[in-house]
């Protein structure tokens, strides 16, 4: 009954985001909803990404043949699965305005609190065979939008292709600092004490005097 009423919370919040791409078939809509999060209530609960397709599809309540149909394979749901959780739960509390006091510390606490409440899901990935993948999806996800404050913390001080080179720089640096984070820290997870450490890195490694926004969303930004 938990998982059920799991599922049931998780698929509102899905079928009502705006990161969600459209559907052509509100079938199809729900039913990857489903799958998805079924994927990542029992990643969590069991700590391993090794979990059954046919387990996935029971706790989904569809066919073993619809998961194929959607995703293709187990490694590409659960991908999917990880890049929608940041979707819909952390890029909207990270991609707003950076220019305010204490906003950058606002965001990295909103990433570090992410990533611990989420952390058997996340670990289980990233040590599994498709944890490269989802590294470098997760990347993907978050570069476009450190581009974007990597050009409106430098302006035209930099061209395009150094602007291009901060950002992925930056992404795959903090990308690379929370994966060990997320990782190898023993538990329980210390959100606050990660931000800080976040912060005083991000001051470390920036020229005197720049704002420290660029550094820090090269971490946590997406597409």
């Amino acid at each position: 009954m938990r998982i059920l009423a799991h599922l049931r919370n998780t698929l509102v919040m899905m079928l009502e985001s705006p990161t969600l791409p459209p559907a052509r078939d509100r079938r199809v809509r729900r039913s990857r909803a489903v799958l998805m999060a079924a994927a990542v209530t029992l990643v969590s609960e069991r700590g391993t990404a090794d979990v059954p397709v046919a387990e996935i599809a029971d706790t989904a309540d569809v066919s073993r043949r619809l998961v194929y149909q959607q995703f293709h394979d187990r490694e590409t749901l659960l991908l999917e699965a990880a890049l929608d959780l940041a979707r819909r739960e952390l890029l909207p509390r990270i991609t707003e305005d950076w220019s305010s006091e204490g906003a950058v510390s606002a965001k990295a606490l909103a990433l570090a609190e992410h990533m611990a409440s989420h952390r058997r899901f996340y670990r289980a990935l990233y040590t599994s065979p498709c944890g490269f993948a989802m590294s470098k999806a997760l990347n993907s996800l978050f570069l476009p939008v450190n581009r974007q404050a990597v050009c409106d913390t430098y302006g035209r001080q930099i061209d395009e292709r150094t602007a291009e080179d901060i950002a992925a720089f930056l992404t795959g640096g903090w990308g690379d600092f929370i994966r060990a984070w997320v990782v190898e820290d023993p538990d329980p997870l210390d959100p606050h004490e990660f931000t800080s450490r976040l912060v005083h890195i991000a001051s470390m490694v920036l020229p005197q005097g720049r704002p420290t926004s660029a550094t820090f969303k090269g971490v946590d930004d997406g597409n």
